[in-house]
């Protein structure tokens, strides 16, 4: 069964006002200008960090819309598969084990962890696959609140170095935000060719009439756990960037609130859509690190915006500005034609009549 987030997303978003190709290339050659020119633009150490956070965090907001706007299913537990991967990363580098194998077991736990997320919650859909999710999210939780001997509780755990790939120090601000910008554009890459893909489209189906595509003889069941599996892959990439980013961990990394600040990136920029994500997560960022810094309630002000997206922009904030700007430019064309209409009648009636 279809959400009315995810239905009114897939039949808002389109090409854009004027050509769906050229237009779109524009966008996105724009936004690679936008992003290659932050460090250039912006000075102040503190700022580039909030872009290198903005980034990282729409990586996790990218691989949590695979379920939520793509498969139908929205997950609260997914701040536990984010943990995950950052707990192994920082355990192992805090024990003395190289960057390059820890990474490639902080992937390797993401995904085991993801495979058994997957196959505990997609027994169920809707209202249970929430909750199924949200209590394996809270299991992790507090076992990295609890277990003390293997997460150091409350304490955390720390990270010394950054590594160095290819010989480029990460230490500065202005090299972290290129390492984490390449990543980025890597796993948009990948979502967009994922989602565009035949099997993206089967996902799509799978979330709109499963029990038709059931009959056509797709594995329902699979197709969705394979998609969980991208989902995480995302996911444990983000809580990698973010030990590395932070340079620490701790249980607060993992907590609902995390989770629920995923979903609010998804829904308040645009489920099923690939821009939407980023918008929301630069949305929720900004809020949380910048304006919190002059409005002492910022949570209520976050709640604000995401109600005031939600009356008057039910489909997202980029779906919303995609139909705002077409209800714009249909307006303007129809005004134009009325005008050189009325000019032509003009015409017509003062033209003497022989």
């Amino acid at each position: 069964m279809t959400s009315p987030v995810t239905s009114s997303v897939s039949s808002s978003v389109g090409g854009p006002v004027s050509s769906p190709v050229t237009g779109r290339r524009i966008a996105i050659a724009i936004a690679a200008l936008a992003l290659f020119a932050v460090p250039f633009a912006i000075t102040e150490v503190y700022y580039v960090n909030i872009a290198s956070q903005i980034l990282l965090y729409a990586i996790f907001a990218l691989g949590l819309n695979v379920l939520v706007g793509y498969a139908g299913l929205v997950s609260l537990g997914h701040a536990g598969l984010f943990g995950v991967a950052a707990y192994v990363l920082a355990y192992l580098l805090a024990a003395g084990h190289g960057h390059a194998f820890a990474v490639l077991a902080a992937l390797a736990a993401g995904l085991f962890a993801t495979a058994g997320f997957a196959a505990l919650a997609l027994r169920a859909t809707g209202i249970s696959f929430i909750m199924i999710t949200l209590a394996l999210g809270e299991i992790i939780w507090g076992l990295a609140y609890r277990w003390i001997s293997l997460t150091n509780g409350d304490n955390g755990i720390s990270v010394a170095t950054r590594p160095e790939p290819f010989g480029v120090p990460l230490n500065s601000a202005r090299g972290f935000y290129d390492a984490t910008l390449v990543v980025f554009l890597v796993a948009v890459a990948a979502s967009a060719i994922f989602v565009r893909s035949p099997f993206g489209a089967a996902l799509c189906g799978t979330r709109d009439q499963p029990r038709r595509m059931n009959a056509l003889g797709y594995h329902v069941w699979m197709i969705r756990f394979w998609a969980f599996m991208f989902s995480g892959l995302l996911t444990s990439i983000a809580g990698i960037l973010f030990v590395y980013y932070t340079e620490f961990i701790s249980p607060q990394a993992l907590a609902l609130t995390a989770s629920a600040e995923g979903l609010l990136m998804v829904i308040s920029g645009g489920a099923g859509t690939l821009l939407g994500p980023v918008v929301g997560a630069a949305l929720v960022v900004i809020v949380k690190n910048v304006v919190s810094a002059y409005v002492e309630r910022w949570n209520f002000m976050l709640g604000a915006i995401f109600v005031a997206i939600v009356v008057f922009m039910p489909e997202g904030l980029v779906p919303g500005a995609v139909r705002l700007s077409r209800s714009a430019w249909r307006a303007a064309s129809r005004r134009k034609t009325a005008a050189k209409t009325a000019v032509k009648t003009a015409a017509k009636i003062a033209r003497p009549q022989p």
